[in-house]
């Protein structure tokens, strides 16, 4: 089963570019094309889609409020926030409407297929600079470190290794664990803390002072 992707950029001439780039690629559908928010609430309403990418500045309703409307419904569909402007407040606004990764529009073709297929499979896009940028924000000041009273002390010890930016190979290695039991802890990380993927599990993290920079 394909892949479907709708897209939501108030220019023309850049859904075409992503349209072209992803039509070429097996497994991914664009299904949709929206010219703002709004429109792009509506269409993800009606097609239900695995992905939107969203550009952040748009007529009638910007994508950041257009990513909190779409992810507020609970459907499933993920978010990719795409811009031209690598500023952090976006980064973090982004982060916060619940948006699964943050892609600037001169990132390559390559990546911006990458992007479709992370978020869609549940994990998350965060670069490392992206990443840096995350910590940098939740560590501005020292925070009491809270350790989430729902889990059992080998999920603690996964959500320690998400928050570092860990792969689940990466984690597997660290706590002497397979890949597959990995998965399902890092699973029942996410639905225990009512996180939606891997980027939420850093934000949490750091938020709630569970890890810090170098720690």
């Amino acid at each position: 089963m394909s892949l479907r992707v709708v897209l939501a950029d108030d220019q023309d001439l850049v859904r075409a570019g992503f349209r072209v780039i992803l039509g070429t690629e097996p497994g991914i559908e664009v299904v949709g094309e929206a010219g703002d928010g709004a429109e792009a609430v509506e269409l993800v309403a009606e097609l239900r889609p695995d992905v939107v990418l969203m550009d952040v500045q748009m007529p009638r309703m910007d994508g950041l409020e257009a990513t909190r409307q779409i992810l507020s419904t609970g459907h499933g569909t993920r978010v990719v926030i795409l811009t031209t402007f690598d500023r952090e407040d976006y980064l973090f606004e982004a982060l916060q409407a619940g948006a699964s990764g943050f892609l600037l529009k001169n990132a390559s073709p390559e990546d911006l297929v990458e992007s479709v297929r992370v978020v869609a499979r549940g994990d998350a896009l965060l670069s490392p600079e992206v990443t840096r940028r995350v910590i940098a924000r939740f560590s501005t000041a020292p925070r009491e470190r809270t350790r989430p009273p729902e889990l059992t002390d080998r999920e603690f010890e996964v959500l320690v290794e998400l928050a570092k930016g860990a792969s689940n190979a990466e984690i597997a290695a660290t706590l002497f664990l397979g890949e597959t039991t990995v998965k399902t802890h890092v699973s029942r990380v996410l639905t225990k803390l009512g996180l939606r993927d891997r980027t939420h599990a850093v934000v949490f993290a750091y938020e709630r002072g569970i890890v810090t920079p170098g720690g």
